[in-house]
């Protein structure tokens, strides 16, 4: 009898810590929501001020631009009322070549950049799968913020036939970035990789040459047709006016990858950001890398694959593509406006 008279008592006093524990989670989402709208407008506009404003940029964004970000979502980052929503949508630059030319690297490069959001996997859209429509295509993007530019880079897209037309379908106004250099040391580069998956096919020396005997040179061997730039920049000029058309120098990019990266930014439009301060010298590998990236401890080189040991070559089969290269070069310095010095 004792204990059913307490039952209401025992339900009162229930009742009281429930009421006080819903009043107390209230006041700590209020306060959480407080500090949160206090501290926001801070990471933004003290990003604009300080020597690194360009970095805490880049990790907001990229927080904002994560896969798992909701594209309907959107921040108000700033009082300004900049629209901070993500969404994926089709490239504003490619890179479309070359093959072996410093693509890889300057993509890393570029990638840097806060306003630039980059695919890291080749998409072959263009040339491969453009069958599967430009839906497909779309969804590969990263999720970008409105005045962000998307890229992608595909290096045989400069020597595919069908793609100048494809990309030109796409986007009138599209830019595009090709990074060229010598095109023998170009096709050694390409020949060195191909026998890293194939070490059983035939010398560099005896596939250079249709007949070795008349030393007449296979110019349908790809190593050596990719290095048949202005045959192959034709085919973009009947869709694209050169200004719409960058040419990386494939040499400088080893030698000066800061003063490259400088015209690649004017080209795009962009803030200088990336300057020589992110650039060191790696004597091993034989070509820049990037130096420690903030939160890392080790600085950023590419894989194992770049940077391969050359075979040696006859001297002689060298002169012999020196010749044969020689006018095809200079129509090409001729139509890029641009004197590459390659001898």
């Amino acid at each position: 009898m004792a204990t059913f008279n307490n039952a209401p008592l025992d339900l009162r006093r229930l009742l009281q810590k429930l009421v006080i524990m819903f009043s107390f989670s209230i006041i700590c989402v209020s306060i959480l929501y407080f500090l949160l709208g206090c501290c926001e407008p801070d990471l933004v506009d003290s990003s604009q001020n300080s020597p690194l404003g360009w970095y805490n940029k880049t990790v907001l964004r990229e927080i904002l631009t994560a896969p798992e970000y909701v594209a309907d979502d959107s921040v108000d980052g700033n009082s300004s009322g900049k629209d901070w929503t993500a969404s994926r949508r089709l490239p504003d630059a490619l890179i479309i070549g070359v093959k072996k030319g410093g693509t890889r690297a300057l993509l890393e490069f570029l990638r840097l950049h806060p306003d630039i959001r980059a695919l890291g996997s080749e998409p072959h859209f263009f040339d491969r799968h453009y069958m599967r429509g430009l839906g497909w295509y779309r969804s590969m993007m990263p999720k970008a913020l409105n005045g962000q530019i998307v890229m992608e880079k595909t290096p045989r897209y400069f020597v595919s036939p069908e793609t100048p037309g494809r990309i030109h379908a796409m986007s009138r106004d599209i830019k595009l970035i090709v990074v060229v250099r010598d095109p023998i040391t170009r096709a050694i580069s390409d020949y060195t990789q191909i026998i890293s998956k194939t070490p059983d096919i035939p010398s560099f020396e005896s596939l250079t040459f249709k007949n070795r005997s008349t030393g007449q040179i296979d110019s349908l061997w790809s190593p050596l047709y990719i290095g048949l730039y202005a045959r192959h920049l034709e085919r973009w000029l009947a869709y694209f006016p050169l200004s719409q058309i960058h040419f990386v120098h494939g040499e400088r990019l080893i030698s000066d990858p800061a003063g490259e990266l400088g015209r690649v930014q004017d080209f795009l439009g962009l803030q200088r950001i990336i300057t020589d301060k992110h650039f060191y010298f790696n004597k091993t590998k034989g070509f820049p890398c990037l130096k420690k990236p903030e939160g890392s401890s080790k600085p950023h080189c590419l894989g194992k694959t770049k940077g391969r040991t050359h075979p040696k070559i006859n001297p002689e089969v060298i002169q012999k593509l020196r010749e044969f290269y020689q006018p095809h070069n200079l129509k090409f310095y001729q139509m890029a406006g641009m004197d590459f010095g390659w001898q």
